[in-house]
């Protein structure tokens, strides 16, 4: 399962690496101004659908009922059932996209209100928002594949298949000046990525012997279970959603730039959530679903503490990073351009709102996975719902005083609540936790502490230390800063948890020997 991971992981890194440049060249030639907030409107709407229809609601359900198929049935059973829902879902998301296309300007009054008394801002995210609505449809297949892939443990397309989002977008930026605006290019880009990332992962699929066929649906056992779990999975994805819809209301009513500084903030916030928590999360759980399908709980439960053990490990350090340098961190990454110091400032605080919640957020889809993997998809989706009832609660209570940095503290609150409820639900339920030893969990927070302090310290060092001339100062402290923050943390890993821990990750077996003892600490 590691090596699957970190494929995945690789993968993902690649992704947000070409996404951040992707970033680094909108914030350069769109700024933080209207015609930026207009994009990221258009941008954020059809991926919302996205994770509720598709990444979100779709997977959870989809993917175990298809290892559950592909172990007990046979290959050609779990492709006919691919088959079927493949067409199915085809079908309801050109219904979905007609409408979308019909009534765009009602949609976006609804999900974006203040930009209404915007009249230039509304119609330009209007017409962004036509352009990038098919990415949805486009989106809805490639998770359909997806997720056959990473059933039958091929990860590598599916992964990569982001990075051509981020190579299309910054193509068209950088051909701007043949649209009638940067937001027109950026839009298009999307457009264009949907169909690239649906041939790399169909491609797969057929060269792997698995590739989708269009059938006629049927209501069969198998059908029936996917929708018997289909139906609590796009309530809870929905409930997530309106969390993050909440913002994108929110934040319009507020001054211009507010948008943006939560897109940069919650871009780095997402770094360590893709690479770690969602490429552990898709492979966790047709890992879980084969081995609970096969009867084998204790290796499941296994498998589900390796994953938590090396989400903390790999999260920490980004948590402690956020929190202790996201002036710098904003500033080293951003400030060129149409992106000013101003704009780092306000996104650095909303950075640093959203790493108090990155642990839970790395986290949530290993905790997710054993519900999942058993076709429990409603105890989730109560979880998600108690979460986004107090998360947008403390949304309105936060926004005035705080901005939109109150937005991101209310969406870490909710996260750690999630997590909270769904520990609290496995444990009740008689799952094993996967939590291998909380002395191990205090041990790596421990970590964390120290060396978010060595970060906060080492920056106002250098602050002081480096000639505030130099032209590439606040990159050159975050390098120095970068390689200390590593030096430290590898030490205070091997001296707190020691080799053998570290050795035991990596095995991959669910052995009894793999079973973490405290006496390992001593």
């Amino acid at each position: 399962m590691l090596r699957r991971i970190f494929t995945v992981g690789g993968w993902t890194l690649v992704s947000r690496v070409t996404g951040f440049i992707r970033d680094v060249v909108m914030a350069a030639v769109l700024g933080a101004g209207p015609i930026a907030d207009a994009f990221l409107v258009a941008f954020r709407l059809p991926n919302h659908f996205r994770a509720i229809f598709a990444e979100g609601a779709f997977s959870a359900a989809f993917v175990p009922s298809y290892a559950r198929a592909l172990e007990q049935e046979g290959k050609d059973a779990a492709r006919r059932f691919a088959d079927r829902i493949a067409t199915a879902m085809v079908l309801l998301q050109i219904v979905l996209l007609a409408i979308a296309l019909a009534f765009t300007p009602a949609i976006v009054s609804l999900l974006a209100p203040g930009l209404v008394r915007d009249p230039a801002r509304f119609e330009l995210a209007v017409a962004l928002t036509r352009i990038t609505f098919p990415y949805l449809a486009l989106m809805a297949l490639e998770t359909l594949i997806s997720g056959t892939l990473n059933a039958n443990r091929r990860f590598a397309a599916a992964a990569g298949a982001p990075v051509l989002l981020n190579v299309s977008i910054i193509s068209a930026l950088l051909m701007a000046v043949l649209f009638p605006s940067a937001g027109h290019a950026a839009a298009w880009g999307v457009l264009v990525a949907g169909v690239l990332q649906v041939l790399l992962v169909g491609g797969a699929a057929e060269q792997g012997g698995f590739g989708l066929r269009f059938a006629m649906p049927r209501l069969d056992d198998d059908t029936r279970k996917f929708l018997k779990a289909l139906g609590p999975a796009i309530i809870g994805a929905g409930g997530v959603q309106i969390a993050l819809f909440a913002d994108t209301i929110i934040a319009t009513f507020l001054s211009a730039g507010a948008l943006s500084a939560l897109y940069y903030a919650d871009r780095i916030h997402q770094l360590p959530i893709g690479v770690v928590g969602i490429a552990i999360g898709i492979v966790l759980l047709p890992e879980m679903s084969r081995r609970l399908a096969a009867g084998d709980e204790a290796g499941a439960a296994d498998a589900q503490g390796r994953a938590i053990e090396l989400s903390l490990l790999i999260a920490i350090p980004f948590a402690a990073g956020a929190i202790a340098i996201p002036d710098l961190v904003m500033r080293a990454l951003f400030v060129r351009g149409a992106f000013t110091s101003d704009d780092a400032l306000a996104a650095a605080a909303t950075l640093a709102a959203y790493g108090v919640g990155l642990i839970p957020f790395v986290l949530i889809r290993s905790f997710v996975a054993p519900f999942y993997a058993r076709g429990d998809t409603a105890t989730p989706v109560k979880a998600a719902l108690i979460a986004v009832f107090v998360n947008v609660l403390l949304k309105i209570v936060l926004v005035g005083p705080l901005s939109q940095v109150g937005l991101a503290l209310a969406t870490s609150a909710g996260a750690w609540i999630n997590l909270g409820i769904l520990a609290f639900a496995a444990r009740r339920m008689g799952f094993e936790s996967g939590i291998r030893s909380v002395e191990l969990l205090m041990r790596l927070l421990v970590a964390g502490l120290i060396l978010g302090g060595v970060l906060y310290g080492g920056e106002m060092l250098l602050a002081s230390a480096l000639p505030q001339t130099h032209g590439l100062r606040d990159e050159l402290q975050l390098l120095i800063l970068l390689a200390l923050g590593v030096l430290v943390y590898v030490v205070l890993v091997i001296a707190l948890l020691g080799r053998d821990w570290i050795r035991g990750l990596t095995r991959d077996t669910s052995s009894p020997a793999n079973v973490i003892n405290p006496s390992t600490f001593d």
